[in-house]
């Protein structure tokens, strides 16, 4: 019996499988994880990556970010400190936000792996299409929280699971380095797991809220 890699339940049940791909959903935690044997490579995800189109005077994407960017200068004044966390390529978020004056470090495991910045705390995270990407999601989550100050804020930008029968049209799947997806009850679950006061679900953005 496969082990859930968000809530470590061992209650993963068969979901779908779409061109010889195996998906399973936690009965648990409610979310729904690709077989560990379709994760790609390590070398497999960079080059995925390196080929994101994340570049800082991109205007499509500059618009894309807008939720986690409006969020932040509405609910942290300038003085707050922040963590990119899976920055990628382009830090565009990153860009931004500096520019109106905030101080925001950076952390991705293959393009920013500077673990230093992983020894403070911040008044929030950033984690912007970041989750579904998760091979451990109960260790990323761990860490997250405990970078957080009292009073901070995860921001995650995701795409949450569509109903069962379209899970089979959903684009978000095809991306060979999505390998779990969320439900609001798997959003909830972290909440209450990972010691989070709130979560505030609008649309792609998810907020996590410590007290």
């Amino acid at each position: 019996m496969m082990q859930c890699p968000l809530c470590l339940a061992a209650y993963l049940i068969e979901y779908k499988t779409i061109e010889d791909i195996a998906y399973l959903t936690c009965t648990n935690c409610k979310s729904v994880v690709k077989h560990f044997e379709h994760y790609p490579t390590l070398e497999a995800e960079k080059k995925r990556y390196l080929l994101h189109n994340n570049d800082i005077r991109n205007k499509g994407y500059q618009a894309f970010v807008q939720p986690i960017v409006q969020h932040i200068l509405k609910s942290k004044p300038t003085a707050s400190i922040g963590l990119d966390f899976g920055a990628g390529t382009g830090p565009v978020i990153t860009e931004i936000l500096k520019a109106e004056g905030y101080t925001i470090s950076l952390y991705d495991p293959f393009f920013y792996p500077d673990k230093e910045v992983l020894d403070s705390t911040y008044d929030f995270i950033i984690c912007c299409e970041v989750i579904e990407h998760f091979h451990s999601p109960n260790n990323e989550f761990k860490l997250l929280r405990k970078l957080l100050k009292p009073g901070g804020t995860l921001l995650c930008m995701t795409h949450l699971l569509p109903k069962r029968d379209n899970f089979g049209g959903w684009y978000y799947k095809n991306d060979p380095t999505h390998v779990i997806f969320y439900s609001q009850d798997s959003l909830q679950w972290i909440q209450a797991n990972f010691n989070f006061s709130k979560v505030v679900i609008e649309g792609r953005l998810v907020a996590f809220e410590c007290a």
